[in-house]
This record gives C-alpha cells, structure tokens and sequence, in this order.
C-alpha cells in the first residue's frame, strides 16, 4: 500500500514536466514566427538537415556561419553572425528613422536601407534640389545643412564604422572644341569627382562631430554602381540622375 501510494503521488511531477514542455514549444513557435525571413529559412534548414555530415562549416545556432560555401563573403562587407548583431542594426535603424529629418524638403534627398551589409543612407545630388554644385565637390547651402544635420545623428553610433561612397550617373563624354574629350584634357572625370564628394562628406562629418576613427572608408565608384532598382516596374537605368548621391554606410565594428 505504502509503495503504490508514493507511485501515483509522483504522477503530477510527470503531469508538471509535460505542461513545461509544452509552454517551451509554445514559446519557441512563437519565437520563430515573430522573425525574419532569414532565421525562419536557417531554422528550416536546422530541421531538414539536423545532422550535417562530418567536416561540413557549420553553425551551433539557428543563423547561418560566417564562412559557408554558399555565402559570397567579400572583404569589407558585414554578415550577420548573430541575432544580437541583427537587432542592435534594426535599432539603430528605427533610431535613425526616428532622427533623421523627415519633411517634404528632403523626403527626396535621403533613402534609409537596412541591408545585409549595415545600414545604408544614400543622399541625392538632385537636379531640381542639388546638395553639389555642378560637377563640383562643393556643397551648395542646401547640401550644407543636409549633411551637417546627418553628421550629428551618425556621430552617436560610434560602435558603426562609418564607410562614404560617391557615386554619378553614365553620361556621354564631352568632347572640346579641338575633337579632345574633355575628360581627357583636364584629368578630371567621374572617378575623381565621386571621390572628392566622397572625402568632402567625410570633412563635414569630422567637422560636426563624427570621430576620425569612426570612419572605415571613402571611396569614389564614378558611374560603375547604379542604385538597385526597386521593383520589376521600375527600372533605374545607368544615365538615371538618381544615381548621383553619396552613399553612407553604417557597419557594426566587429565586437560591438
């Protein structure tokens, strides 16, 4: 008697461990369906293969490894290695959109992106609202106030390495009077104006605030990188003016 009584009084252990275990998956099914599409598609991944073969790269969590085959990892481009890393971008993100000026002013002028590579803000050299001079690295008044405004928020993020780029849409060359292109004649074409606009932002932003440490990279593309069209419909092509901007990236220096 006495034995079959300490048997049944165990069974609300059982009973207990079961109701926990279903809370667990109840809380991981949550979990998963509150994510992206990419840690939706790696956890698949874990469940369809959740013994990969000896000496395959592998990662002990849900999000992909740093070095895989199947990951184009290029010198300089940032890869997510963690959900942390994930979600202090997507904060930084939501504080930029939060900070950055928001008016019918410069609704065209500024493009807020979270890529797979940090966060991107690309500023545009806009003919009927330029931030340039033509071809020129000179600020005009509005391009003045448009990146000391942008220099104060980017100066908060200093655990971001700060990378500027310049870039211009194709244009046909020039050709002078004499048949010479211009280009030619005066060694000054779309790759030293990109990179002048490009060291120019990066002058303003130390002026207003932006450390000298923050700063990853400048660099000058000409017209070798249209902006990516946004849909199948709407297609922007390499003569585009929208191709003419400073692009700034934010990238998570490595440990922050």
């Amino acid at each position: 008697m006495g034995g079959g009584k300490g048997h049944h009084g165990g069974a609300w252990k059982v009973a207990y461990a079961d109701f926990v275990t279903a809370m667990m998956a109840l809380f991981l099914v949550l979990w998963i369906t509150a994510q992206d599409t990419k840690i939706k598609e790696a956890v698949e991944r874990a469940f369809r293969n959740p013994f990969p073969a000896i000496g395959t790269p592998t990662s002990s969590g849900i999000m992909p490894p740093e070095k895989t085959p199947s990951m184009s990892i290029e010198r300089g481009n940032f890869q997510f290695s963690s959900v942390v890393e994930l979600n202090a971008l997507r904060r930084i993100h939501q504080d930029l959109r939060q900070n950055l000026p928001s008016n019918e002013e410069t609704a065209e002028s500024l493009k807020l992106d979270l890529r797979a590579d940090g966060i991107s803000i690309n500023i545009f050299d806009k003919t009927k609202k330029p931030v340039f001079k033509p071809d020129s690295f000179e600020f005009t008044e509005y391009g003045n106030w448009v990146f000391s405004t942008l220099s104060w928020v980017v100066a908060k993020y200093t655990n971001c390495s700060v990378h500027l780029e310049g870039h211009t849409e194709r244009k046909p060359p020039q050709t002078a009077a004499n048949g010479a292109s211009t280009a030619n004649r005066t060694n000054y074409g779309p790759w030293e104006l990109t990179a002048d606009r490009a060291n120019a932002a990066r002058r303003k932003f130390e002026m207003h605030g932006v450390l000298p440490m923050q700063i990853g990279k400048v660099s000058g593309y000409a017209d070798t990188i249209p902006m990516p069209s946004p849909d199948v419909e709407t297609i922007i092509k390499p003569e585009d003016e929208i191709n003419r901007r400073v692009t700034v990236l934010l990238k998570l220096k490595t440990g922050a």
